[in-house]
């Protein structure tokens, strides 16, 4: 009886030899691939005996390997990936094929069938179609595609981190590019300036927006486009990740009918996520809620959302103006960036509006600083303001790999860290697709603008003073809750000093 080796929870890059048929030997679960640096044949862990007399009849001399499942469908896909480059690399860019391709992927948007199906459709639509249902298995939030001097590259953004899927031939890459400009109705035969479109795909019977931009670089056309949610997938305020006392301290600033309530942090920390969240626990029949911004970025079916045009000249302030005259009781602002929108939302402020918006500043006091710049009154923002959440999005260990490490003592001190936890660090595998992490959890501090923080403001302290004081006083700030998750194993060192773990 023959000894076959295995080999499990391993990501293998697959082995292209244009002599073999991979198309008849995938049918017969017989894979080629690079193993520790070497050539080998893969079998699939429940067919080995077909794979076996595939290899026999194919009369090559390779070290042969048993997979687990996991391991032999990741290999699997990426032969997927690969065989369809070679069928499109095939085509003539002027032969009657692609236009073929061309007429069928216009009948396929017109049909606007299931992306899971039309098995027999052309290769181009094959390769769009997979990155679609590839982003959605992976969790991707993005899809980038890039244009570099000899090739293409697609990396999908997961739990707010970029890692690549697949490289592109040249032709192929620009060939995809013309694809998505087509579902997404842009010009084909515009190259130099940047464009943005909306396109709808249905993967499995599910309808998603992707929010599509086009940007000419230097070797070509760059896509990126951005998955966005259906108001079933807005998580609510405790599954965002945020602690029992926080999200207790929100539900009270909710309540209140008028005043304005601030979210910031930098780009993609979940500010929006987070506002749409707070819009779903306070949206109920007998309320009128009407948001304005840039872009929409979940479709919420309880709420009146209005896009930023600004060819047209709708913008922040004009669009809020007229929200005001449309009788709304709660009032969202994708974010506050000038002094006209900055002025407008706290006049509704105090006329009897809750007014939900975010800001661009790095924690929760700086706001106060940033609405003064804006030439707001400090007595304006004193009573108007009702709380300010600063917050930020940590990615979490994956709890099947993660694996315990000891931090020197620089660390230690540097960080104000306690020598009385096991610390952990990422590892990878399959779970996690050997990224170390799983899922991101949103961290905050809230700063609530109560009698004590008016009265410093009134006595004329700056936002620097402000925050020491309600440190002493015990306010948790960011890189307070950063600890608590390291000294819990939840994340890394690294992944906390990322996010702000030094910030204070």
């Amino acid at each position: 009886m023959i000894r076959i080796p295995r080999i499990e929870g391993v990501d293998l890059e697959p082995l292209w030899n244009e002599d073999i048929d991979h198309r008849l030997a995938m049918k017969h679960h017989l894979l080629f691939a690079v193993y520790e640096g070497e050539e080998c044949a893969v079998l699939h862990p429940e067919h080995i005996s077909d794979g076996l007399n595939h290899m026999a009849r194919l009369g090559l001399e390779y070290r042969i390997f048993e997979t687990d499942l996991d391991s032999y469908e990741r290999l699997a896909n990426k032969f997927l990936e690969l065989q369809t480059g070679s069928e499109y690399a095939q085509m003539d860019t002027s032969s009657e094929e692609l236009f073929e391709a061309e007429s069928d992927l216009l009948e396929f948007i017109q049909n606007s069938q299931d992306l899971l199906s039309g098995e027999a459709s052309a290769p181009v639509i094959k390769l769009v179609n997979s990155l679609f249902f590839q982003a959605i298995k992976k969790g991707a939030s993005d899809i980038h595609i890039e244009s570099r001097e000899k090739r293409g590259e697609v990396r999908f953004r997961i739990d707010g981190a970029l890692k690549k899927h697949i490289d592109l031939d040249k032709k192929i890459n620009g060939l995809v590019i013309n694809r998505i400009k087509v579902i997404s109705n842009l010009d084909i035969s515009e190259k130099r300036i940047p464009q943005d479109g909306r396109t709808q795909v249905t993967i499995a019977g599910k309808t998603l927006d992707v929010r599509v931009s086009i940007l000419p670089t230097y070797h070509g056309e760059r896509v990126v486009m951005r998955i966005l949610m259906q108001s079933e997938h807005i998580p609510t305020l405790e599954a965002l990740g945020f602690d029992t006392e926080t999200t207790e301290a929100f539900y009270r600033l909710l309540n209140h009918s008028h005043g304005m309530i601030l979210v910031t942090g930098p780009t993609g920390s979940g500010k929006s996520t987070t506002l749409h969240s707070f819009l779903q626990h306070i949206a109920s029949p007998d309320k009128n809620i009407i948001t304005i911004e840039d872009p929409v970025e979940y479709n919420a079916e309880n709420v009146n959302q209005i896009q930023v045009n600004e060819k047209v000249g709708l913008t922040f302030a004009s669009g809020l103006r007229s929200i005001l005259r449309q009788d709304p009781d709660v009032v969202m602002v994708g974010e506050i960036r000038d002094n006209e929108t900055a002025q407008i939302a706290i006049q509704a402020s105090l006329t009897g509006h809750l007014m939900l918006s975010t800001l661009h500043t790095n924690d929760s006091t700086s706001s106060l600083t940033r609405m003064m710049d804006m030439g707001i009154e400090g007595y304006l923002i004193s009573s108007t303001l009702l709380g300010v959440l600063a917050q930020r999005l940590v990615r979490k260990l994956c709890p099947s790999c993660k694996k315990a490490v000891i931090l020197d003592r620089e660390k230690f001190r540097l960080a104000g860290l306690s020598y009385d936890h096991t610390y952990y660090e990422a590892s990878g595998c399959p779970e996690c697709d050997f990224t170390g992490y799983r899922g991101r959890g949103a961290v905050g501090e809230l700063f609530i603008i109560d009698d004590s923080v008016k009265d410093m403001m009134h006595k004329g302290f700056n936002d620097h003073e402000i925050r020491e004081k309600l440190k002493r006083e015990g306010m948790m700030t960011i890189s307070d809750r950063l600890r608590t998750m390291l000294e819990r194993g939840e994340t890394s060192y690294e992944e906390a000093l990322r996010v702000g773990l030094m910030d204070g």
